[in-house]
């Protein structure tokens, strides 16, 4: 009793008021008692590489098959090299002080095991752990530039040693050495791992929690090789537990967090509770954002008097962000969007642009070739971990409107200043919902409650994240394609004067249509017919009309009357 009173003292002091997190019934709170719904992002990529994100995922998904490919082109120490300019590039200050202004309170780091220790056949000593300097560094950086914008950090066990899911990439399993739950000395390892970590940051009040097991997904008896038909789950019940107790040996204070298998979501055989400053996971993605789908988490909740965080979602459209936030929201529900940083990404709030160079690498691995030169392979990843630092991203301020402005007003806002007279492209239509700033036939991505309704929503899967077709043309143009009857864009132009203009409209098209123009009222302003150009990338300008704007703010509202139209741009004159 003492020494926890000592604690919050020396904590009061330090910090002015602690914040630090503990569960309260069914709800996540702080110190004061106050409601906390995390609104994170995961640093997915950064500590442990899928394969999709580095755009190897055809030909090495874990991280230990992607290294071999840079070693073979590189050498070891090259491929080295190259991670410790990734590592350090991956994350800095800049990006967590970024995440704050964005709006985001909550940070989930994913962890590999292989950054804090040594693998087990890697011990000189059966049973010894040695402890990596590295990771805990790493760790404790990220923590300071949380501290200092005043966010959470929750870890999470991404990659456990041996991996604790038949989905290898997930958690960089290789099958050739004995998994999580064939090897006693991988659970004590990552039992040890654990203990480690709480005795480090047990007086840290804006650590959040431990996410004690990512996605674990196993067939202990089911059928099924990722766990979805499990019954009892009793292995990962069991080293769950035995986690939870080596935490409690040194730190009494911090959120427990556990995930059920099958990826996240099956809680069959859940044991009698055995802590209680303890919280659910779930994981959530490509299905309806209704009650229906997140039903079997509020009954979790609701049986166990617990409360439930969807630690992992994302990789989906503009609007099913903004909906599925809506509906978490609606419930006190707190979320990880998941991840920060990939290569060639719309779906996340940063995107990692390609080189010519690493394309011409990732070429080889898929296709063969011609080897490229130990020189030409070190100078093009080198580049490529270059443009992870923060000042080489791309910011996708769509992404961060529909995750934060989006989720609570209908309103729509300029992409850009547009301003008459000028060129506005097409591309450059408002930030909104759909059906307020635009108007899409395929929107969302939805394959796991129906298979059908697999969607790319972005067909082009260039610049935006909304469901607005966009693609790039063989010189490098963006363009809007893949248009549909009734669909529209809307674009907010500012005029310098009351003043009727022509409009230019640059388009292509391999048949015959029509647009029409409205402003945002629907007031029609125009029809225009189009003619075929010849090719949907045989660009051609037609003059329409003088259209009357006001002095000031217009909204105006393109409308296909038909398919197959791409629009490149138009222009006020």
């Amino acid at each position: 009793m003492k020494r926890s009173i000592l604690i919050s003292a020396l904590l009061l002091s330090q910090f002015g008021t602690s914040q630090l997190l503990k569960t309260s019934g069914q709800k996540i709170v702080n110190d004061r008692d106050e409601n906390i719904q995390l609104r994170g992002l995961g640093l997915g990529g950064w500590m442990l590489q899928e394969g999709y994100m580095l755009k190897t995922g055809d030909f090495a998904g874990p991280q230990f098959k992607i290294k071999e490919k840079i070693a073979e082109l590189v050498g070891e120490d090259g491929m080295n090299n190259f991670y410790k300019a990734y590592l350090k590039n991956g994350v800095t200050k800049q990006d967590i002080d970024f995440l704050k202004k964005a709006g985001f309170n909550s940070i989930r780091l994913p962890m590999h095991y292989n950054l804090y220790t040594l693998p087990i056949e890697k011990e000189a000593i059966n049973g010894q752990n040695t402890w990596l300097e590295e990771g805990f560094k790493m760790t404790d950086d990220l923590l300071k530039w949380c501290k200092d914008n005043k966010i959470y950090l929750i870890l999470d066990l991404h990659a456990a040693p041996g991996g604790q899911g038949n989905d290898a990439n997930i958690s960089d399993n290789d099958k050739s050495k004995p998994s999580l739950w064939e090897s006693e000395e991988n659970q004590k390892k990552t039992i040890a791992l654990w203990k480690k970590l709480a005795e480090r940051y047990k007086d840290e009040p804006w650590m959040g929690g431990y996410d004690l097991i990512n996605e674990p997904n196993i067939n202990f008896t089911g059928k099924n090789p990722n766990g979805t038909d499990e019954m009892s789950n009793a292995p990962l019940w069991k080293l769950q537990k035995d986690i939870t107790e080596a935490i409690r040996e040194v730190d009494k204070n911090h959120m427990i967090i556990i995930e059920g298998n099958g990826w996240g979501n099956n809680y069959n055989g859940l044991i009698p509770i055995w802590d209680n400053n303890m919280a659910f996971s779930f994981h959530k993605y490509w299905n309806y954002n209704n009650e229906e789908t997140i039903k079997f988490a509020l009954d979790l909740r609701e049986k166990y008097n617990m409360p439930i965080w969807l630690g992992e979602t994302g990789e989906n459209s503009n609007v099913w962000f903004t909906e599925l936030i809506q509906l978490l929201d609606k419930h006190n529900i707190g979320y990880a969007f998941w991840p920060m940083k990939k290569i060639d990404n719309i779906a996340g709030i940063t995107n990692v642009k390609i080189t010519p160079e690493y394309q011409k690498l990732l070429d080889y691995w898929k296709n063969d070739g011609e080897k490229p030169s130990k020189e030409f392979a070190t100078k093009a990843l080198m580049a490529i971990a270059d443009h992870y630092k923060f000042s080489q991203v791309e910011i996708k301020n769509d992404v961060i409107d529909a995750m934060f402005r989006q989720t609570k007003d209908n309103s729509t806002k300029p992409f850009k200043n547009h301003q008459a007279p000028g060129k506005i492209f097409a591309t450059d239509y408002d930030l909104g919902r759909m059906d307020f700033a635009y108007n899409d036939q395929d929107f969302i991505n939805l394959w796991v409650s129906d298979p059908a309704k697999r969607s790319e929503w972005n067909s082009g899967n260039q610049l935006r994240n909304d469901g607005v077709d966009i693609y790039q043309s063989k010189d490098k143009q963006y363009y809007v394609g893949k248009t549909d009857k009734g669909e529209w864009l809307q674009y907010t132009i500012h005029s310098k004067t009351d003043k009727a203009y022509t409009f230019d409209i640059n388009y292509a098209s391999n048949k015959s249509g029509k647009i029409r123009i409205e402003d945002a009222s629907g007031i029609l302003l125009t029809n225009i017919s189009l003619n075929p150009t010849g090719g949907n990338e045989n660009w051609k300008t037609i003059s329409t009309k003088e259209i009357s704007f006001k002095k000031g703010e217009n909204k105006i509202r393109i409308y296909f009357e038909n398919d197959a139209i791409n629009l490149n741009y138009f222009e006020l004159r």
